[in-house]
């Protein structure tokens, strides 16, 4: 099976109002409210009121916070002010009553308690003698004022703001329609307006948590390991309110819950962890574009894929995920699988998402890039429905985002460790070009000794020439073991260095007497494709044990594996990184869900997982999704790439 097979079967299978945004405000339940008196209150309807806040339709619970429209609710409110003006004596009569007579000076019957205090412990009696208040009264107009202004302070996000204030993400968003997805220091936004007693303070001892759709407290128990009265008890508000959708939770502070940093797990065979037999229903997202597919001729669709880089590239995931279907089928998974095309249009996400029932989809995997990701997640959120990015990274963690590629920081961090934690190493050289001066001055502020080396420059434009000198790296070498960190984009820059540091090493009298007996080896923070240039030579690479971090190794044919087998039985070609990441990912995600309650569960429950070329340990942020937390720390040696021990 090649390419063309494969879009001729994708073509098979597809074959068969804006909403404006509206600034709100909120009202806090006191005890014995009616939705109707707060309907009353801020001129409008019960129904107002249940749009925005559908629990309020079950149970009105006292210190609950209703989100009010405020388009609607600015309207003044009536208030009317009475100032004591003397009194009037009164002398009762048989018959008379403290009702009757408040009504006879319209006057409440506990003013009149109020001014004649022995009426608290005796009661009305004929004869008593009165004095009745007379008031001035005046009438004002008020504009309800129930949220106020707040300064955004440092380091504030979001989730701190509103378990402050005791609302929930989407109720601080809802006040603040256009206040961004990232807070700045002394931003103005609107917060309900409580007291400042009855503001809560963030306890940095304590884990916090974001309350998910349709999470109830068993949901909790076992996501969490709490029970319902252990919440209660460090959220006193929930005994009145219940849980809410976005409500932040304290919790006791749980490493297992919140970090996998530092831990060294052992890899989870999930193949002998099956516990669930039920079908369990995936959604591929992929931008075929299959309708700029020309079908009439296998030479039109052979242009079609050379020239789209995004069909090529969901071709090649799309044969890993077929391969990964196929081997689940082999050990008994049940499995529906939906495939669209996203046809790389955040509009054409949009609608796939509304057309199609993604109720009861366990998980989503794609779409492939940022935008059109960011899109599906956003809507999926709403439904809980874990969605995974197969090659993205640095996107925004919503709490159902599942982020498997590692982040560049990451990668940077932990070649920068492993060098620092190298006892051997006597000197550290720097090569850098001007694009890269920025991690040269950053790598020189981490390790202060090193010798900093840049790329010569035309004396006329200043521009880099991409190239230096035997003599411009000798120089800079010292005696012992010296890590050369190389930081460029430039393939060409990459030759020169790699030639220059090669012939030094194969050549140790070529070496300044200063820096006889020498060692060589090779590293960058930022691996990338100038590296795998053809101008490079991998001879000389592996001379230097090139060294960086990666989010996948590299298969070996030495190692027999079986998917590489039979991915060249059924495509008649070695598979490529894209679609070992296709088989790898699918595979992964299918078996953490047939063996944990769901994805989020799996993540306690299966910390590492590792398949062909690619690991993952998931790391949630506190308040967000989930990232994969594996390293690869790899070399070059003997013409291969192989993990360093």
């Amino acid at each position: 099976m090649n390419k063309i097979f494969l879009v001729l079967i994708l073509i098979l299978a597809f074959g068969s109002n804006t909403v404006k945004a509206q600034n709100f405000s909120t009202h806090q339940v006191k005890k014995g409210e009616t939705v109707e008196e707060i309907a009353q209150r801020y001129y409008i309807t019960t129904n107002d009121i249940f749009s925005l806040n559908p629990d309020a339709k079950k149970e009105l619970k006292p210190n609950t916070i209703l989100i009010i429209p405020l388009s609607k609710a600015n309207k003044p409110i009536t208030v009317v002010t009475q100032k004591l003006n003397g009194f009037k004596k009164h002398k009762t009569r048989r018959k008379e009553t403290l009702y009757s007579i408040s009504k006879r000076y319209n006057v409440s019957q506990d003013d009149i308690k109020k001014y004649n205090k022995f009426l608290y412990a005796n009661p009305l009696r004929k004869g008593d003698k009165l004095q009745i208040p007379v008031y001035i009264t005046s009438t004002t107009t008020e504009v309800p004022e129930t949220s106020k202004t707040y300064i955004v302070q440092p380091k504030e996000g979001k989730w701190r703001i509103a378990y402050k204030f005791g609302i929930t993400l989407s109720e601080l968003e809802a006040l603040n329609p256009k206040m961004g997805e990232v807070l700045q220091e002394g931003q103005q936004i609107y917060v309900p307006n409580i007291t400042e007693t009855e503001e809560k303070e963030i306890d940095e001892k304590y884990g916090y948590y974001k309350v998910l759709p349709k999470e109830g407290f068993y949901r909790l128990k076992l996501k969490l390991g709490l029970e319902q009265e252990a919440l209660e008890a460090l959220n006193p508000e929930l005994k009145e309110t219940g849980l809410k959708e976005g409500m932040i939770l304290k919790t006791p502070y749980s490493e297992a819950i919140n970090s996998f940093e530092g831990i060294d797990y052992n890899a989870t065979n999930l193949l002998n962890r099956r516990k669930s037999k039920d079908v369990k229903h995936i959604a591929v997202m992929l931008p075929f574009r299959l309708h700029r597919v020309a079908v009439d001729s296998v030479s039109g669709m052979k242009s079609q894929i050379n020239k789209d880089p995004y069909l090529d590239a969901s071709l090649d995931f799309y044969s890993g995920v077929l391969m990964a279907i196929d081997s689940l089928k082999t050990i008994g998974v049940s499995l529906k699988v939906d495939v669209y095309d996203t046809k790389y249009q955040e509009g054409e996400v949009s609608d796939i998402i509304d057309r199609n029932n993604f109720e009861n989809v366990d998980a989503v995997i794609g779409p492939l890039t940022p935008n059109t990701f960011a899109r599906a997640a956003s809507k999926l959120s709403r439904l809980n429905v874990p969605i995974v990015s197969p090659i993205s990274s640095d996107l925004n963690l919503l709490e159902n985002v599942f982020q498997t590629r590692t982040t560049d920081e990451l990668l940077r961090n932990r070649i920068i460790d492993y060098i620092k934690s190298d006892s051997l190493v006597n000197h550290v050289v720097i090569i850098s070009d001007s694009k890269n001066t920025n991690i040269a001055n950053n790598l020189k502020g981490l390790f202060p000794h090193a010798s900093l080396v840049y790329s010569r420059k035309d004396k006329k434009n200043g521009k880099d020439e991409n190239y230096v000198i035997v003599d411009d790296i000798r120089d800079a070498l010292k005696s012992g073991k010296n890590v050369v960190f190389l930081e460029t984009q430039n393939a060409g820059f990459v030759s020169n260095v790699t030639s220059i540091l090669a012939s030094l090493a194969l050549s140790p009298e070529a070496i300044s007497s200063a820096s006889e007996g020498s060692q060589i080896v090779l590293a960058t923070t930022n691996i990338n494709s100038a590296f795998e240039s053809d101008d490079v030579s991998n001879m000389h690479l592996s001379k230097l044990q090139f060294h960086f971090a990666a989010a996948s190794k590299w298969f070996n044919e030495e190692d027999n594996n079986s998917f590489i087998k039979k991915y060249e039985k059924t495509y008649f070609t070695t598979p490529n990184k894209r679609a070992i990441r296709g088989f790898d990912l699918t595979m992964d995600v299918v078996l953490r869900l047939v063996t944990s309650e769901d994805i989020y569960q799996s993540v306690n429950d299966a910390p590492l997982t590792e398949y062909v070329e690619n690991k993952f340990a998931y790391k949630k942020k506190l308040f967000g999704g989930y990232y994969n937390n594996s390293v690869y720390l790899v070399k070059h040696q003997d013409l291969r790439i192989v993990s360093v021990e």
